[in-house]
């Protein structure tokens, strides 16, 4: 599998900083193009990225989101593009819930 491009490593580096949105934009240019399992990676990652800023920048309790991006995730292998998914996934959840724990994807 080819390396990620640089959009995909700006997206996470606005992830990690807590600029989830910003994240999101990022992604969703890798996004509209993707097809198959690609596709469902990023949509994924927009989706986790928009839980937590819906959740901390607006302070919404629903968490729809994070539910929308299981079912991508679900399709996807445990860990893809070098990104452990179940990890992440279950960072988001924990971050959704404690301003203090923050997610972060790890850059290779």
């Amino acid at each position: 599998m080819p390396a990620p491009p640089a959009a995909f490593d700006r997206g996470v580096t606005l992830f990690n900083a807590g600029h989830w949105w910003e994240a999101h934009e990022a992604w969703e240019a890798l996004w509209l193009p993707a097809r198959g399992d690609e596709r469902a990676f990023y949509q994924a990652l927009i989706l986790l990225a928009a839980a937590l800023h819906k959740r901390w920048h607006h302070g919404s309790l629903t968490h729809r989101n994070y539910h929308k991006a299981q079912r991508y995730l679900q399709t996807l292998p445990d860990e893809y593009r070098g990104v452990n998914l179940r990890q992440l996934s279950a960072d988001v959840w924990t971050g959704l819930h404690d301003p203090e724990r923050r997610p972060r994807i790890p850059l290779p």
